[in-house]
């Protein structure tokens, strides 16, 4: 296979410091979430509400930051010689991996009966993230029969997890589906873009399109024809992966207007068409908004086009400040964030699955409320990052 685009076959900083500062931030916004007397702004905004916070952004945030990251992977994966197939099987791989991940967590956050699990619930939620890690940590031994034997361990707990479940009123019922949870919404939105990056051939205009495509899928599946249509009534059960699609979609145009190297435009001209690119957006979220509003519940596309729009602006920022004025030291702390994604994101949970096995939380109420929360949170999240470059040192970096 040829590549698809010419593209750095290096890691881009100022992606990796915007992946980090997202996952900072979603760390942040989670513990805040069970604070009390914290400004609204600080919150997701109710499923009615016409509007959106900082927090309502971070999702589509890391959707985006998944979207500039898919063509450097594959055409990565391309250099060193995979066949279309092998290519295919990475992606397959890497979405079904966030997939069960994310139908993990949702089953543990609901829909357990405690008194029917086969092991206490909080034992069970403790469990889960030490096979995670053994399924999906990074060896490094030069006899791959450890390697196999250690992911086969894990592999393996799951499913005796998976056996152990127990939810329902009856505890009759085994895990399901409730929702995909973040990381599977992340999954699907993966795959999908990975799919029409293929199709496209990477070229800007044809990734557009399949944008627009996206974004009517969700318009008619809000519209009253679809409901009694066997033609359209698929569009139902898919209008947010579409959202969600279309946001991943915006991070690999990104991509291909600041790095593809095919596109000889300047430095300056590149900052001009992804501005031009972030005001057509936001100018198509305003038209739509009247029939769509912005809801990040309900995945609409005008929060789709605002978050994107702001990924854009912040991405550029960055991008100048780390990659042209090389003013990087500041991002020193932040980069394991950023490199280990996945890690950081499971460590708040393997943290409160510590809590819930011991039935201990060392925070004061006092401490969470208002300022002092706050406070606390941000704390937090400077917390995680440090235990993630502590894990590192033991070795312990995720990938799906």
């Amino acid at each position: 296979m040829m590549p698809i685009n010419v593209l750095p076959d290096k890691r881009i900083h100022s992606i990796d410091i915007l992946r980090a500062l997202t996952i900072l931030l979603m760390v942040f916004v989670n513990e805040v979430a069970g604070m009390h007397d914290i400004p609204q702004w600080l919150k997701h905004m109710p499923a009615g509400a016409d509007a959106m916070t900082i927090t309502d952004w971070v999702f589509p945030g890391f959707l985006f930051i998944v979207g500039m990251s898919i063509p450097f992977a594959i055409n990565h994966r391309i250099r060193k010689g995979d066949s279309f197939w092998m290519l295919q099987k990475h992606i397959l791989t890497r979405t079904l991996g966030l997939l069960v991940l994310g139908f993990f967590m949702v089953n543990a956050e609901s829909g357990y009966n405690a008194e029917a699990m086969l092991i206490p619930i909080s034992w069970w939620k403790f469990l889960f993230y030490p096979l995670v890690i053994l399924t999906w940590n990074v060896y490094s031994f030069k006899n791959k029969k450890w390697e196999y034997a250690l992911r086969g361990l894990g592999l393996c707990g799951l499913l005796v997890l998976a056996l152990c479940y127990r939810g329902g009123e009856n505890g009759e019922e085994f895990m399901k589906p409730q929702w995909w949870g973040i990381l599977g919404l992340i999954g699907w939105a993966y795959l999908y873009g990975s799919i029409m990056y293929q199709l496209s051939k990477g070229k800007k205009i044809a990734l557009f399109v399949f944008f627009v495509l996206c974004t009517l899928v969700f318009v008619v599946a809000k519209i009253p024809i679809s409901n009694n249509s066997v033609l359209l009534n698929w569009t139902k059960s898919q209008a947010g992966h579409a959202t969600h699609t279309g946001i991943v979609l915006c991070g690999m145009v990104l991509s291909l207007i600041f790095f593809d190297q095919k596109n000889k435009a300047s430095l300056l001209n590149r900052y001009i068409i992804a501005g031009i690119f972030a005001f057509l957006l936001v100018l198509s979220g305003i038209m739509l908004r009247p029939a769509f509003y912005v809801s990040k519940i309900f995945a609409t596309p005008s929060w789709a086009m605002f978050s994107s729009a702001a990924s854009i602006i912040l991405f550029g920022l960055l991008h100048y400040v780390t990659d042209v004025r090389q003013i990087n030291k500041w991002t020193n702390f932040f980069k394991p964030a950023g490199t280990n994604p996945l890690l950081t994101y499971i460590v708040p949970f393997i943290i409160a699955s510590v809590f819930t096995l011991t039935n201990f939380y060392f925070l004061p109420d006092s401490f969470r409320t208002g300022i002092y929360g706050i406070l606390f949170s941000a704390a937090y999240s400077v917390l995680v990052i440090w235990l993630v470059k502590l894990l590192n040192k033991f070795k312990i970096r995720l990938q799906l």
